[in-house]
């Protein structure tokens, strides 16, 4: 099966960056955060794996934290939005 990878840069949150691989049908296979809460970043990590791409996007994108404009979870959403246009190989 092919899959796709992307290693992204978070901006506005405690994390760095995330690491996702999807297969070819863009489900999600993997997904690890790089810095952050631990039991946030895991808890959102493993309710991705496994997921329709667009299932994730629809469930995170807009989410804040605190007063950021941003948060991880939202974060996911944006780094998903780039890997659904990315080939597998």
């Amino acid at each position: 099966m092919k899959t796709k990878h992307i290693q992204f840069t978070t901006t506005g949150t405690c994390s760095r960056g995330i690491d996702i691989t999807a297969d070819e049908n863009n489900i999600i296979q993997q997904v690890q955060f790089i810095g952050g809460c631990p039991g946030n970043t895991i808890g959102v990590a493993r309710l991705a794996e496994g997921r329709h791409i667009d299932d994730v996007i629809a469930s995170t994108k807009g989410i804040l934290c605190g007063n950021k404009p941003t948060s991880c979870p939202d974060q996911l959403s944006q780094a998903l939005e780039i890997l659904k246009q990315t080939p597998a190989e």
